[in-house]
Order: C-alpha cells, then sequence, then structure tokens
C-alpha cells in the first residue's frame, strides 16, 4: 500500500479531469498541479505558495472564528474575511441605540478596536503527511472493525503523542490535528496556533455588507460589499493570549500585498482556504438520498419557518437584530439545499457516479480485484437499509431540534434533583445556582420565547404530520391523550406550565425549588424525549454508518488505484488551494451572465421600500458624483464583484483571491446557485466562484465609510 500511495502522489494529471476543478493540498501542489497553474498564467514558483521551512503566502491565510477563512492584510495583524463571518460578531456589539447592523462600525482608534470573546483566529504553522504512523498504529488497534480510522478523537490523541504533550503545554496556543483523507486512506497532521484576541475594526452597513440579503442569496449578478476586517492581538512576546488592554497587534509572518489593477476576463487568479465539505466520492445511491431525503426535507422545513422568522422581524427592529444571524443562516443552508437538488436533477449527478461505478466495476473484474465490486454492492444495500431511519433522523432535527430552540434547554436534571431531595443545604445552593446560570445562557439577549412559541405550533404540527408513520419521542403521546391532538394548546401548555415558559415561572421556582416541580415539568419532559429520540435514532444509524464507512473507503481506494492520477481528497476543513480564470457563464437558453459587476448595477436595484435592496445614501452620492478615486476601472466605472471559475465550498467565505504574482484582488464570498451541486460533481460550465472584488472594499473604506487612516497599514500596488 505504501508503495502505491507513493506512485499515486507523484502521478499525472487524469485525462479528462477539468484544469478549474479540484480543492488541491498544498504540499501535493508541485507534483499535482503547477505546471497547469503556470501555463494558466501563474508566475510564482510553488515555494512562494506553500514552503515547509519558510515564510510563504500560506502563513497569511487564517481560519477565522472556526467557519471561515481570513486573511492578513498588514504587519500589525489587520484580519480582511466577509462581513457575513464577522456577522454574529457584529450583532453582538450592536443594539436599537448603537445598531452597528445598520449603520456600520469604524473604530477610529485601536481603543475603539471591539473585543469579541470566544471569536478565534488559527494560523496553520506545519503540514506533515503522517500516513505510514497513523496506518502502523490502526494495525493495533483492539477495535479493528470500528470507526477509530476516521474518529478525530483517536486521531488528535496520536498527534498530540507524535507532537509531545509536552511540547503543547510549554506552547500556549498550539494545537495539533491529524485529518484523515481519502476517506481514510491517507493522513496528514497539522500543527496550528490560535489566538484568541480578535477584535472587530471595522464593517460596512447591512445594506452595503448584506445588500441583496436572500433574494441574491447563491445567486449572479450580485453587488454585495461582503466584508469585514479585524485585528489579530498577542502578549509582549507576540504569543497567543486571552483579551488584556495590555496586549498588543500581532506582528504576523507574512501578510499580502494589494493590487488594485484588477484582473481581466480569462486571467488566471487562485484562492486559498479552508473548504468545509464536499462529497466527490458519493455513489449514486448517496446522491439520490441527498436530494430525497436530505434536501427535501430541509427545503420545506425551513421555508415554513423561515416564513414566521421573516414576517416578525419585520415587524420588531429589536427582533431583527436579534435573529438576524439566526435568520441568515437557516436561509443560506435552505437555498443551498434547493441548488443542490436542482444540480442532481438538470445535471444528471446520480448518472454520472452512476457511469464511475460501473467503469470501476469493469476494472475490477479485468484486474481480478473483485473486493472493489463487492464494496459497491454493500454501499448499496447500506443505504437502502438505512432509508427510514434517515428520514426520521433529518426530519427530527430540521423541525424539532433546528426549528424549536427550547428542545435545547438544559435537561440534565438529575444532579438538581437529587440535590433538592437531599438534606445538604451547601450542595442544594450550589445546584440551584448552576440551573440559574443555565437558564440565563440559554434564554439569552438573543432569544424570544414568543417567536420560539409561534414556531413550535408550526414545526410540532408538521412534524407529526411527517412522521406519522414512525415512531415518534414518547412524550407526544401526551398531545393525543391530554390535548385530543392540538398541538397548538399542547405548545401554549409548555410556555404556560414550564419553569422556562416565561421568567415569572422561574423566578417563582427559585421561591421554592421543588425536585417534584422539576421531575414534572413538561418543556422539560418535552425536550429529554426529543433529545432521547435523537440518540435513538442516533445509535441505530450507526451501525450503518460504521459499516458504510469501512466500505467507502475500499471504494475510494479503488477508484484511485483505477484512475490512476492526481487526485484532490474531499474537502474536510483543511487548508486547500483552487485556481482558474476569471469567467461569466450561460446559465440557460439565451442567457449570458458577465463576469464583473459595477455600482450602477447597484443603483439599477435599489428599492427603498425593499430592506434587502436598500442604497445607503452616502453611496448615492459618491456614485452621483462618480467619485471613485483610484479605484475606478480603466472603463470608468466602479468595480463591485466577479466570479471565477474556481472550485470552491462552504469554509472558502473570506479566501483571499489572489492574482498570478500572488497579490490580493477580491475576497470570496458566495457561489451561484447553478453550481452549489460541485459539491458532488464540479460543474464546468455552471460552477463559479462570487468574488468581493479588493477596489471595491478599499473604495467603501476610503470613500464611504472615510476610514483611510487603515488603508496606510496596508501594502497597496
Amino acid at each position: 500500500m505504501k508503495k502505491w500511495f507513493a506512485l499515486w502522489t507523484l502521478s499525472v494529471i487524469t485525462p479528462g479531469l477539468y484544469a478549474d476543478e479540484g480543492m488541491w493540498m498544498l504540499p501535493l501542489l508541485k507534483q499535482q498541479r503547477f505546471s497547469e497553474m503556470q501555463a494558466l498564467g501563474l508566475k510564482l514558483q510553488d515555494y512562494h505558495i506553500y514552503h515547509p521551512d519558510s515564510s510563504s503566502l500560506k502563513d497569511a491565510v487564517v481560519i477565522f472564528d472556526g467557519g471561515c477563512t481570513g486573511e492578513i492584510i498588514s504587519s500589525d495583524g489587520l484580519v480582511l474575511t466577509n462581513h457575513h463571518c464577522g456577522y454574529s460578531r457584529i450583532q453582538q456589539h450592536s443594539s436599537p441605540e448603537h445598531d452597528y447592523l445598520t449603520n456600520g462600525y469604524w473604530a477610529t482608534t485601536r481603543k475603539e478596536e471591539l473585543p469579541n470573546p470566544g471569536l478565534s483566529v488559527t494560523f496553520i504553522e506545519k503540514i506533515e503527511d503522517v500516513t505510514e504512523y497513523v496506518l502502523s498504529r490502526l494495525e493495533k488497534d483492539d477495535d479493528p472493525t470500528g470507526m477509530n480510522f476516521l474518529s478525530a478523537t483517536y486521531l488528535n490523541a496520536l498527534a498530540a503523542e507524535k507532537l509531545g504533550r509536552q511540547f503543547l503545554r510549554e506552547h500556549p496556543g498550539t494545537e495539533v490535528e491529524i485529518r484523515a483523507f481519502y476517506g481514510g486512506n491517507q493522513y496528514y497532521m497539522f500543527t496550528k496556533k490560535r489566538y484568541a484576541d480578535v477584535r472587530l475594526v471595522g464593517a460596512p452597513p447591512s445594506s452595503v455588507g448584506k445588500f441583496g440579503a436572500d433574494t441574491d442569496n447563491w445567486m449572479w449578478p450580485r453587488h454585495t460589499g461582503d466584508f469585514s476586517l479585524f485585528r489579530v492581538y498577542a502578549d509582549a512576546n507576540g504569543n497567543p493570549a486571552e483579551y488584556s488592554e495590555t496586549n498588543l497587534p500581532l506582528r504576523p509572518k507574512r501578510w499580502l500585498r494589494i493590487s488594485t489593477r484588477g484582473i481581466e476576463e480569462n486571467d488566471f487568479a487562485m484562492m486559498i482556504g479552508f473548504p468545509a465539505r464536499t462529497n466527490k466520492y458519493y455513489t449514486s445511491w448517496e446522491v439520490a438520498e441527498r436530494r430525497d431525503i436530505d434536501n427535501a426535507i430541509r427545503i420545506h422545513i425551513r421555508n415554513l419557518r423561515q416564513q414566521i422568522m421573516l414576517e416578525e422581524m419585520l415587524k420588531d427592529p429589536a427582533l431583527r437584530i436579534r435573529y438576524a444571524n439566526k435568520y441568515a443562516s437557516s436561509t443560506n443552508a435552505h437555498k443551498n439545499a434547493e441548488g443542490s437538488s436542482w444540480a442532481i436533477n438538470n445535471r444528471n449527478l446520480e448518472q454520472v457516479k452512476q457511469a464511475e461505478q460501473d467503469r470501476l466495476i469493469a476494472w475490477a473484474k479485468q484486474t481480478n480485484k473483485p473486493d472493489y465490486p463487492d464494496a459497491l454492492r454493500m454501499m448499496e444495500q447500506i443505504v437502502t437499509d438505512r432509508k427510514s431511519l434517515r428520514y426520521r433522523s433529518v426530519l427530527l432535527d430540521e423541525a424539532l431540534l433546528r426549528g424549536i430552540e427550547f428542545t435545547g434547554i438544559p435537561v440534565d436534571i438529575q444532579p438538581v434533583v437529587d440535590a433538592l431531595k437531599g438534606n445538604d443545604k451547601q450542595k442544594r445552593q450550589e445546584q440551584i445556582r448552576l440551573l440559574a446560570m443555565a437558564y440565563r445562557r440559554f434564554f439569552n439577549a438573543n432569544y424570544s420565547p414568543q417567536l420560539d412559541k409561534k414556531i413550535a405550533k408550526v414545526m410540532l404540527k408538521e412534524y407529526r404530520r411527517l412522521a406519522a408513520a414512525y415512531h415518534q419521542p414518547a412524550y407526544f403521546a401526551v398531545i393525543d391523550k391530554k390535548f385530543k391532538g392540538n398541538t397548538d394548546r399542547f405548545v401554549n401548555y409548555l410556555f404556560e406550565n414550564s419553569i422556562y415558559g416565561k421568567s415569572e415561572n422561574f423566578s417563582a421556582f427559585l421561591e421554592r425549588p421543588s425536585a417534584q416541580a422539576l421531575e414534572k415539568d413538561p418543556m422539560i419532559l418535552f425536550a429529554q424525549a426529543v433529545q432521547n429520540e435523537r440518540k435513538a435514532i442516533a445509535s441505530a444509524l450507526n451501525e450503518f454508518d460504521v459499516a458504510l464507512a469501512s466500505e467507502h473507503r475500499n471504494y475510494v481506494k479503488g477508484l484511485l488505484e483505477m484512475q490512476d492520477g492526481a487526485h484532490f481528497p474531499d474537502a474536510n476543513s483543511t487548508i486547500r488551494l483552487t485556481y482558474g480564470q476569471k469567467k461569466g457563464y450561460a446559465p440557460r437558453d439565451a442567457v449570458y451572465y458577465e463576469s464583473q459587476t459595477t455600482l450602477h448595477g447597484v443603483m439599477e436595484k435599489e428599492d427603498p421600500n425593499n430592506w434587502e435592496f436598500v442604497v445607503p445614501p452616502r453611496l448615492k452620492e459618491l456614485y452621483e458624483a462618480q467619485d471613485f478615486g483610484p479605484y475606478r476601472m480603466s472603463n470608468g466605472k466602479m468595480p463591485v464583484a466577479f466570479t471565477l471559475n474556481t472550485h470552491t465550498t462552504g469554509g472558502n467565505s473570506g479566501s483571499p483571491v489572489l492574482n498570478a504574482t500572488g497579490e490580493l484582488i477580491g475576497i470570496n464570498f458566495d457561489r451561484n446557485w447553478e453550481g452549489v451541486g460541485g459539491d458532488i460533481q464540479y460543474l464546468p460550465d455552471y460552477q463559479r466562484s462570487i468574488i468581493v472584488d479588493i477596489r471595491y472594499v478599499l473604495f467603501l473604506i476610503d470613500k464611504y465609510a472615510g476610514a483611510g487612516y487603515l488603508l496606510k497599514e496596508m501594502e497597496i500596488e
């Protein structure tokens, strides 16, 4: 296996692989893709992008807040990322009196940069191939049929052992992990440094940073200034540290130079980031499952929930701020599911995967390798057998666990009950204090019981309708026995009688704490029943998932052997490079979308009566005066966004887009709706990454916000 893997990693590009396709591993870039990148126009050497022993472009790219990408753009630790990546932090600092979501925020001094507890920025220090090490340990595994070959807990324990726990103790902020690639056929170890003092520096108003909102989400043409600025702080020695007023701006190893030259149609560009998840190695049966169960349920349930949320948010400005991030997150996944199903149907992705499977079966017969067809037969059976459980799991998750917020209340009440029944006064007081803390964490400033109650009535009714043929949480029998199936009355009952239903109820409980009140609390019993149902389904599904993962590993190994070429692994939130060209596309007959949008398009979309398309007065003034400064294009227009045919997914939000000489020219923030299916199969005629032009970012900072002092710390050409 070791010999085969070495040959594979050094092999040439597979015939038929699209030059724009792929999320490529940086350590393998030189062997796998570098000549193709140079042929498209790259002017750098491979070690300028990634060097294992010295500074390279890789060192300016960071994980932002665990789920996005960011880039360092100054020697003082200034971080550029998307507005939607910083959205929850901007929201946390907002109030009706200081509405930074609506008005934007710009720190004029370092003292005005706002701390964000819990926010982190993480650098990748080192990447190592540890395949031999992991495989040797797996050979000694006590549970060879289990999931340790993919288990983060198991693999990260190996990582800590390999790097040394003493080293980790002596280097605060340093973290290490091992990730599986190609279904567990290869392993890499990542040594990282995480900084926990990250402060908000600036953000445009949502009318710029979220222009087009839900209507334009996943769509092109796009006219959104989706960016925000933060700064990384460290202790006096440049080491990671928790927030302190004495911390100083980080002096990073590397930061990106910025170019205002832009790029032309068909010019080369590349992007480095942390794509979250793709399913390139899905079988045809998993593709159908994704469309018919996962996507279908998500589209239907979220549509119901979002209608209620938006209606209430538009009535109440305070509620709009509190639920802005929840609503945006929900609509993002909803539209993604729609685009995914569209691609599966219209690009025949089931048939594409079936053809790939047929080729593997034919090749395996010719080469006498029966394990690979056997793996496919097993995978088909597993996906078929888990269908009902999968349906129940996704429905429960979307309608009750995600759809109804109060299913997330603290349900581990036994320590409190035991203390209330005992005679230890100190223990009793401590448990009540912990319960009160848990209550405050859940029923925080971003929670509306009234809205949750309204949503719960719709979610519960629809869940029961769709799950009628299946087992449901045990406590739901109360709905039929006590309320004769009336879910609205049942939800009213929960809020009226639970200590969590309203603040008065919890206050009354604190005055006279009772073990019986907790044990019989209807909302606690409801949440416990839902969570117990989730555990039961997950346990039943686990048997299928373990078997499927094992067969998937064999299947992917077979594909790699058969194709004998340069391959990229599925995205798994590790650092990757994708590259391509600036290109438009034709989404349907007789329609062609150009690759560049301008400020003129913002004005065309303006609708002062629609919150999604309000244009700030200052931006209109600049447009009318054509006051674009040095950021205008050669034709005099103000650029806003452009598209590349690069291969991206979630997690690439905030990724730096670099030109042929490695200069920053834009920030990735979205994909087009027609290209969402690229998570399963790259779609060269449709797949487009949507990027904020860096010239629009600089224009907004300088001309719109009057924060040109920030540009002085950047290297701009």
